[in-house]
């Protein structure tokens, strides 16, 4: 009789778990491990979970500040119908503690399912606002508000140099202190994705603590905010209308890249990249030569579309423009097949048609490019900022000789502030002077080196020239250039240092330099 009614009550028992544990099956949007109830003891935390597929899991300790506090044994017990039991045992100095949180971790999920600073139990009695997406090995599906979970970031970083973070909306809102442990290493980086583009964030390049500044905050209310979205009707309508007038033809979807540091109050910062070019992609809509085609930002102020360095790939059903840049904004990508009749048959040919389908360079005319004319020291600086993708800065008074109020003003600020150029002694830039090939050859490793590439070369490269005495300063960036393969000698003996550089071979120098830096296809 006793043990008839034991059954009894072991039947009803798991009846009603059953029924209590069906809830929270539905208040999560996600298959997997369920959470149906916790229990704190005086040295133990048990509880019973549901699962629609074999348990396979552990169970942890975090401290609020994302700090493990142990694992402890666990123990797993079918009862019926797919509930099991778990027990963390040895709990009595760990749960006691003020903030701790208890999580389970699974295969495909992370939620909480006991926190100790409240007193209350996740995910029972018909809650479930414990779930923060599911994890699949390195992939963390993120919401549509965007929200993530510090300790299951902070868990996936730990095991994975890259971190993949699935958008199901536009938005990430990644928490800082999640990242604290990590951004010193160049390592790690986080791969943020949605159907509209892509966009790799090496953790190396984030200062956290001048954010923090900015925002008068603290990094535990820090997040950063990653945007990848469709652009405004506006900027697609001038974006559109724009390569329509440059003859160039849209082959992907614009899309607004957003990197911004956000506080509790929703006042943002931007980050500040440095020289740190952090790539984004793009999907095609059709497939494009490499030669022909280039990612491009939209200026909307000025309605303009501008080089910005990009490689074209296979990648995907069209393939895809791989944007590389130092600052966010709006991206597309156009395929253009520009040709100067002046520049037929000329040696340097290959180079100003491919320079000028991507808008690196422009003709005299619409249809001339005077390869043989000269190379005013201003207009060469507006080209090495352009072939950077570099943002225009607001022209300043460096030099005596340069106002804002000339075309090249925004130009020869940018490239002073990229120590890409230098002025004279007097505090003149001498902006009209043709610049001569040791002072192109200065500016062309120096744009190089902000690119992240080092270009050494020793002096033995240039003993072949027998001109090389004539070399008055930049004895160091020509021997670099030269073994870089960016500058050839005017003849197998001479290198022409002082002698003025021409448009055509401006155009070569820039094409070796993108591709030396990667900024281009080969």
């Amino acid at each position: 009789m006793k043990s008839s009614t034991s059954k009894k009550l072991a039947q009803v028992t798991v009846m009603i778990l059953t029924i209590s544990v069906l809830l929270p099956v539905f208040a999560f949007a996600a298959p997997g491990f369920r959470t149906a109830d916790t229990f704190y003891r005086d040295n133990y935390v048990t509880g019973y979970v549901y699962s629609d597929e074999p348990v396979n899991a552990q169970v942890y300790m975090y401290a609020p500040d994302g700090t493990s506090a142990g694992v402890a044994k666990t123990t797993y017990e079918s009862v019926s119908n797919g509930v099991y039991t778990y027990r963390f045992e040895g709990a009595s100095t760990v749960a006691r503690q003020t903030y701790l949180r208890l999580h389970e971790v699974t295969t495909s999920t992370y939620h909480d399912v006991y926190d100790s600073s409240s007193n209350r139990r996740r995910g029972g009695g018909g809650g479930g606002g414990g779930y923060t997406g599911g994890v699949s090995g390195s992939i963390l599906t993120v919401p549509s508000d965007g929200s993530i979970d510090a300790n299951t970031l902070m868990n996936l970083l730990t095991n994975y140099d890259t971190v993949e973070l699935k958008l199901t909306g536009d938005v990430a809102l990644i928490p800082a202190k999640a990242l604290v442990d990590f951004v010193g290493n160049t390592s790690k980086m986080l791969k943020i994705y949605n159907d509209k583009g892509t966009y790799n964030l090496p953790l190396s390049v984030l200062n956290l603590t001048a954010l923090q500044d900015q925002l008068s905050t603290t990094v535990d209310d820090l997040k950063i905010k990653v945007t990848i979205a469709a652009a405004s009707a506006a900027d697609i309508s001038g974006i559109s209308s724009t390569a329509l007038g440059l003859g160039a033809t849209v082959i992907a979807n614009a899309v607004d890249f957003g990197l911004v540091g956000i506080d509790n109050d929703g006042d943002t910062a931007e980050v500040d990249l440095g020289n740190n070019y952090v790539s984004r992609s793009i999907p095609l809509t059709k497939t494009a030569s490499a030669a022909n085609a280039t990612g491009v930002v939209y200026d909307p102020a000025a309605k303009q579309l501008n080089f910005v360095p990009s490689l074209i790939s296979s990648t995907g059903e069209n393939g895809e423009v791989l944007i590389k840049r130092n600052s966010n904004s709006v991206y597309a990508a156009i395929e253009r097949n520009k040709e100067f009749a002046d520049a037929n048959g000329h040696w340097a040919e290959g180079y100003i048609d491919l320079l000028g389908n991507k808008l690196v360079i422009d003709g005299m005319t619409d249809t001339t490019f005077e390869p043989e004319r000269n190379v005013t020291r201003a207009e060469f600086a507006a080209l090495v900022v352009r072939a950077l993708g570099i943002d225009q800065r607001t022209a300043s008074s460096r030099f005596s000789d340069v106002s804002s109020s000339d075309w090249y003003g925004s130009d020869v600020s940018s490239a002073v502030y990229a120590e890409i150029i230098d002025g004279y002694e007097d505090n003149t830039f001498r902006p009209n002077d043709a610049i001569k090939r040791e002072e192109l050859a200065a500016m062309v490793i120096r744009a190089l080196e902000y690119a992240g590439v080092e270009a050494d070369g020793s002096s033995a490269a240039l003993t072949k020239f027998t001109d090389s005495d004539d070399i008055v300063w930049a004895q160091e960036e020509l021997a670099a250039a030269v073994s870089s393969g960016i500058v050839d000698g005017m003849t197998d003996t001479t290198i022409g240092p002082r002698l003025q550089a021409t448009r055509a071979q401006s155009a070569a120098m820039l094409n070796r330099l993108l591709l030396k830096a990667n900024f281009i296809n080969n």
